[in-house]
């Protein structure tokens, strides 16, 4: 899982929590509960924790979710749960007329803004506690409010944003989404070009911000700034991603932002924001706004006893009063059930601040990792029943077994991937539903970054792997993979998921214990390869037909049919894509719809004896099209009606002198024999021309001279 690296101060971890631990017992505690300290230094007076964080916690993105988990640990109470802040101006400011001020258009993408009025600052610099914070943080000092702004950010985790009220055409704040073409300069003087897709902070004539990614240059703080407005708000996570990543503005916002915020918790940074200015910047905390329009439901999960569940899932025996300690700890409070209690409560509410927290295993996992991982036992879980094989599973161990037996190794990829690939690989037949508006499958929360497309098509995987073995001077390669594969599905909702099977080859053709490739691999390799992986598991004869495949090389590439179903593609990658993962020598892919091929039922092995009789062999050299293959002139030797042809295979092309530009030779070995008695020449003359002439009729490929 992707991962954060966000700094920590001891000193200021502190002053939220009575800890009596030092430095290096935070970190092992933390280390523990699996929030992984990867190093410790010193910052003048105090110490910094370097915390690897993964991206499904962005709670912890804050010295507060920092501490909480503290709290867990030591039954210590946080102290910004119960800070008394300095009474702010009671100014309230009438729903109705709360449009005046701020209006949101698009309330799907912004589903709560807070806006703060503060007149009369003085803008200048941080006073030196502050400075020094912030540089423990990797953070610069700016000026006083724009560094109180990242300051609570820090402390709450709640990204915010300060405006020049007086830049603001007539001092107002519209929330929508950009028009196409609209312009807009940022705080680090970026000229952006904007699309529909976009949500602006706007005022009545211009935007003003990028909306939970950063700022505009023309409504920013200045030394001249008197009063400002203080933005508080949450958005639409999938959107700020999108936009993030459109953009390619990557900010210490955006990353809180699409990973997700307390909804909850506005306020309270607002205020403590307030507090900070006028305490720091002086001026008068005026105007509170607060647009609610997309209130979130509160999650519950049901788990009908915790304890058993932790003891079930993880082996740990956890008592259900500890269990029940850990989550309230934690903001994961019990439903108290009619008679008052919570012990016996079945249902759990999860808070604003936590977006894993969805099922029960959520729950177990949180308790199990304060219990301590150290803990679980090294045995195997209880089975309450029998496994077996589904049907296809022994047809699929015979397709590894018949491809590891001719050199090649299974890799095994992630099922998300980026959406750079996107109209990049042709997917295999009847897999996307192109009469939907999106036809591929989008993760809400990426667990690799910018990987939010589920796959549907094994072939990145396995081209990452391929340049994954090239970074370590391994060039002669055979890889296969065996996956599922996703698209959307617009009749139930659910993606439809498809079973594939896909190849890689590159390189030379190694024997054993020899270093050096006998010969080049090539298209045959991966067509034969495909033969041999279908046949064994009882697939009929394959299709081969020249295709225009969107990855693959014009002129090298092939569809690949059984009967009449179309199943899948193979051929050469072609150079752009090549160029793209830098591969200075030629790679082969195909890529088969497995679940197709496995719901055919196979074809019966048929047993016959050695032939008695000899066999009498035809070389035959053909004037044929470019455009005739060699496929389609032996499918029509072997159906001519001539009953001693037993075989058609190729031996050479020629091209060049003596052929026209349109035209090559083809030469082809015809196999005849007898099961009844050895062949005298006249038969096997008379069934040769007979054969010949039926091609030259249907085909119009003639013999060369």
């Amino acid at each position: 899982m992707p991962s954060f690296h966000m700094n920590i101060s001891y000193n200021w971890l502190k002053e939220l929590i009575d800890i009596e631990l030092s430095p290096e017992d935070v970190a092992k505690e933390l280390t523990r509960v699996g929030l992984a300290v990867e190093g410790i230094h010193e910052h003048k007076d105090d110490f910094v924790l370097d915390i690897d964080l993964t991206s499904n916690r962005p709670d912890c993105l804050s010295h507060l979710g920092v501490a909480r988990e503290l709290s867990v640990s030591t039954g210590k109470a946080i102290f910004v749960d119960r800070r008394s802040l300095d009474r702010l101006p009671d100014a309230p400011f009438p729903s109705l007329l709360a449009v005046d001020v701020v209006k949101i258009e698009d309330s799907d993408l912004c589903y709560r803004f807070t806006a703060r009025i503060i007149r009369g600052v003085k803008i200048g610099p941080s006073p030196q506690w502050l400075v020094d914070r912030l540089e423990a943080m990797g953070e610069r000092s700016i000026n006083n409010v724009a560094d109180i702004t990242n300051y609570v950010m820090l402390e709450l985790g709640q990204p915010m944003h300060a405006f020049d009220l007086d830049k603001l055409a007539e001092n107002r704040i519209f929330v929508r989404r950009a028009a196409n073409g609209e312009n807009m300069t940022t705080l680090d003087e970026v000229e952006l070009e904007l699309d529909d897709s976009m949500l602006m902070i706007c005022d009545a004539e211009k935007p003003v911000a990028v909306g939970g990614v950063m700022g505009g240059l023309d409504s920013r703080i200045t030394d001249t700034t008197k009063n400002i407005l203080l933005e508080v708000a949450y958005f639409d996570r999938a959107s700020i991603r999108q936009t993030s990543r459109k953009l390619g503005l990557v900010t210490e916002a955006s990353y809180r932002f699409e990973r997700g915020v307390d909804i909850e918790n506005l306020k309270r940074a607002s205020d403590r924001a307030t507090q900070l200015i006028v305490e720091l910047a002086g001026g008068q905390a005026g105007e509170f706004i607060d647009v609610y329009p997309n209130r979130q439901e509160v999650k519950e999960v049901e788990s009908a006893d915790i304890a058993v569940a932790t003891k079930r899932l993880s082996s740990l025996d956890v008592p259900i009063e500890e269990c029940l300690r850990t989550l309230s700890a934690l903001g994961i409070t019990p439903k108290l059930e009619s008679d008052g209690s919570t012990v016996a409560s079945h249902t759990f509410t999860a808070p604003p601040w936590r977006h894993d927290i969805a099922i029960e295993e959520d729950l177990v996992e949180e308790v199990a990792r304060h219990a301590g991982y150290e803990s679980i036992a090294e045995e195997l879980p209880p089975a309450f029943g029998a496994g077996e094989y589904q049907p296809s599973e022994e047809r699929k161990k015979r397709i590894r077994k018949g491809l590891r037996d001719v050199g090649f190794d299974e890799a095994i990829g992630y099922s998300f991937i980026d959406t750079k690939h996107d109209g990049v690989i042709q997917e295999v037949p009847e897999l996307l539903d192109g009469s939907l508006e999106g036809a591929f499958v989008e993760l809400r929360d990426s667990v690799i970054e910018g990987a939010v497309r589920m796959r549907p098509t094994l072939i990145p995987g396995l081209l990452d792997a391929v340049r994954h073995n090239m970074n370590f001077q391994r060039k002669d390669l055979k890889l296969f993979e065996m996956g599922k594969v996703f698209a959307a599905d617009g009749e139930r909702g659910l993606p439809k998921e498809r079973e594939l099977f896909a190849i890689a080859l590159t390189g030379g053709e190694l024997n054993e214990n020899r270093s050096m490739p006998v010969r080049g691999l090539d298209l045959f390799d991966a067509k034969g390869a495909v033969e041999m992986a279908l046949g064994a598991v009882g697939v009929g004869e394959l299709k081969f037909a020249t295709a225009d495949v969107k990855h693959l090389r014009r002129g090298q590439a092939a569809s690949i049919s059984v009967g009449e179903k179309q199943i899948g593609y193979l051929g050469r990658l072609n150079e752009e894509i090549a160029a793209n993962y830098k591969f200075k020598q030629p790679v082969f892919v195909a890529e088969i719809d497995l679940q197709a091929v496995l719901e055919e039922e196979p074809t019966a092995i048929r047993y016959k004896p050695l032939p008695k009789f000899p066999a009498v062999v035809r070389d035959v050299s053909f004037v044929v099209d470019r455009s005739t293959a060699f496929a389609s002139i032996k499918h029509g030797a072997l159906h001519s009606g001539v009953e001693l042809l037993r075989g058609v295979n190729f031996v050479d092309v020629f091209e060049g002198k003596g052929l026209g530009e349109n035209e090559r030779s083809l030469t082809l070995r015809f196999t005849y024999r007898s099961d009844e008695r050895t062949l005298i020449e006249d038969e096997v003359t008379n069934a040769h021309e007979k054969m010949l002439e039926t091609l030259a009729s249907n085909l119009g490929v003639r013999q060369r001279n």
